[in-house]
């Protein structure tokens, strides 16, 4: 049975998603869409989450789509329009599982500059006994390094952890590390797993 639990934070802990924002920006759905696929794209962010500066990876996409400007440079000017709230459930789950004294951290890939903004999302940020962000680190789920940084940092092995994360790459790598794992996809289904495992 797993010892600790291991949170992602982006769509397990708080939910976030470029469209929530951008939805603002282009009226037009099929607009919105084009933007997010072909310009603002998860692969374009994705150094930020890496360690590149917010301000070095938007004016490389502005010198590529100059006409996009203002839309680019909203990813870091208004990031935080990008978040709609913390997710009740597992909100309790955290509250629960700190009323019975089960360790908690954090994993995930964030950049160094939006971190403390995203933490003061949720009270429940607050549970965490500790934060690998990728941001820091130089490295990002799925690769493994990341994973073996959390065990060396927290002084534990991949099996005392329970992970739970939105992605299913990254936790097909954890698995693969010997991490217990759960794909989170159902808000209804995070308390019954950890119940599942005698962590509530």
């Amino acid at each position: 049975m797993p010892k600790a639990v291991l949170w992602d934070f982006g769509n397990v802990i708080v939910r976030w998603n470029p469209r929530t924002l951008y939805d603002k920006i282009f009226p037009d759905a099929a607009e919105c869409e084009r933007f997010l696929a072909t310009v603002c794209t998860l692969s374009w962010h994705a150094p930020t989450d890496c360690g590149v500066t917010f301000a070095d990876n938007v004016a490389a996409l502005v010198e590529a789509h100059p006409h996009h400007e203002p839309h680019i440079r909203a990813w870091h000017e208004r990031w935080g329009e990008m978040f709609s709230g913390p997710i009740a459930e597992t909100e309790a789950a955290i509250e629960a599982l700190h009323a019975r004294g089960v360790a908690q951290y954090g994993l995930s890939n964030i950049s160094h500059e939006t971190l403390d903004s995203t933490l003061a999302m949720s009270p429940a940020f607050g549970r965490l006994s500790g934060i690998v962000a990728s941001g820091f680190e130089g490295v990002m789920k799925p690769d493994p390094a990341i994973y073996r940084l959390c065990c060396e940092r927290f002084g534990l092995a991949p099996s005392d952890f329970f992970f739970v994360d939105d992605s299913e790459r990254n936790i097909a790598a954890a698995r693969a590390m010997g991490f217990d794992t759960l794909h989170f996809t159902d808000p209804a289904a995070l308390r019954p797993a950890l119940e599942a495992r005698g962590l509530l």
